[in-house]
């Protein structure tokens, strides 16, 4: 895949009459790219992703596109195969990248990367382009997708080449074009919907010594000021995903978007995080994910119960790294696809119903169900019963605990030794003896027969 910036300099931006296929949101960015591009002679054709970013960004999007000069635009509804084929599966790794972070603008990227490729290649374009900052993640996770499906096509990113520096330098741009936009100069957030989850950044959010402001919430309401009352919902899931709430069998689509109305209205689902992107600078964004922050408390509990110790262990250091892969855009990468297929395997058995609480802002599991559940009530009784032999645990503790006893007994000898007047080396191996019924090697260090 060949990159403008391999070619001779911004001459190389001028078109001349071919077409790109720009990934379109309607936004300021991608609303000024438009008239951009096609002033230096691009055929610009528009495709937009419907992932869940709501009626009132879709509702006459076709015609806003033309209006900025688009050929054409088309509308894919991406919502079903975006949780499906990329929410499930890192929900099912119980994966968040930083300890906090849900994934819901990583995910999305390469869906809509690969629809965009589909329209380029049916319209017959030679480029794909983007309105993805040269500071953001955005950049990576589009193009690697490119780079998987169409490497063959020319990448136009017109942030790393145009004066435009700022979203205030954006507006003046659109402003001076009438392009219809709806940021403001007072209200900048820059912000991305989709069914899983809203990002908000930029304004006063950008300073980290600025509380959230409280006009940048949209899905869910300030948890002080939430139902006095707390909300039981009851979610199933068959082998790690989920499939119904409340005893009824519900479709992705419908499951997250009851969740996001119920944890939204408890005020569930609000992180303020300072992250590390992958370009290599700290951002602070923050994000509302309602649904999302229900699912993922209800499948760990579920977990706990349905999946082995060391098993549980290995998906436990297995998830942060299933995150960053996502977050660094590398989800059509074979890493991401082995990682997969190990946490499809472990979470066959979580089949079940958890029982989650929400309350000012709070989701906790209250109880759970399932058929493989690996919880024994007689073996976990402080009741003595069959199939545990309280004896066994003697041999247990001292054979599990060998190693630092050892390990402590050579370090209070060697301090005793340090200490004592006059210490001198014996040639012993201190601390061995420290140890009852632990021999001491003799001073050649041969094996005994």
């Amino acid at each position: 895949m060949s990159s403008i910036r391999d070619q001779s300099g911004l001459e190389r931006l001028n078109g001349k009459g071919r077409k790109v296929a720009l990934a379109y949101s309607g936004g300021l960015d991608t609303s000024i790219i438009v008239p951009w591009l096609k002033e230096r002679g691009w055929e610009v054709h528009c495709v937009a992703g419907d992932v869940g970013q709501g009626a009132d960004e879709l509702r006459g999007l076709e015609q806003k596109a033309k209006a900025c000069g688009a050929a054409s635009c088309k509308v894919v509804d991406l919502r079903t195969p975006f949780l499906e084929e990329f929410v499930w599966p890192t929900l099912r790794a119980l994966a968040v990248y930083e300890g906090r972070y849900l994934l819901g603008t990583s995910f999305a990227r390469p869906i809509l990367a690969r629809a965009q490729v589909e329209y380029a290649r049916e319209i017959g374009a030679t480029a794909v382009a983007h309105g993805c900052t040269g500071k953001g993640n955005d950049q990576v996770r589009f193009e690697l997708a490119y780079r998987a499906f169409a490497p063959d096509l020319e990448v136009v990113a017109p942030w790393r080449y145009w004066d435009i520096t700022s979203r205030e330098d954006a507006i003046d741009y659109a402003e001076a074009r009438k392009i219809p936009i709806t940021a403001s100069r007072t209200k900048i957030y820059s912000r991305d919907r989709n069914l899983w989850h809203i990002s908000h950044e930029g304004g006063a959010i950008e300073d980290p010594a600025n509380p959230p402001p409280d006009d940048a919430w949209m899905l869910t309401v300030d948890p002080a000021k939430a139902p006095d009352a707390p909300r039981d919902v009851r979610v199933g899931f068959e082998a790690g995903l989920p499939v119904s709430l409340d005893g009824q069998r519900l479709a992705a689509v419908a499951l997250v978007e009851r969740l996001n109305e119920l944890g939204g209205a408890h005020g569930v689902g609000r992180v303020d995080i300072i992250e590390n992107r992958l370009v290599g600078m700290k951002s602070r964004g923050l994000y509302e994910t309602p649904g999302g922050t229900i699912l993922y408390e209800a499948l760990r509990s579920l977990r706990s119960v349905c999946v082995e110790r060391d098993t549980l262990d290995l998906c436990e250091r297995l998830a942060p790294e299933y995150a960053r892969v996502v977050y660094y855009g590398q989800w059509f990468h074979p890493k991401r696809e082995a990682l997969d297929a190990l946490f499809a395997e472990a979470m066959q058995t979580c089949t079940g119903e958890v029982t989650v609480r929400l309350f000012k802002g709070s989701a906790t599991s209250r109880s759970v169900k399932s058929p493989f559940s690996l919880y024994s009530e007689a073996l976990a009784s402080f009741k003595m019963g069959v199939g545990y032999e309280p004896a066994d645990s003697e041999g247990f503790v001292r054979l599990f605990g060998l190693p630092g006893t050892v390990a402590r007994g050579v370090a209070r000898r060697s301090a005793a030794a340090a200490a004592a007047p006059g210490a001198r080396a014996t040639g012993a191996v201190p601390g061995a003896a420290a140890v009852p019924g632990t021999p001491v090697p003799n001073a050649g260090g041969a094996r005994g027969a």
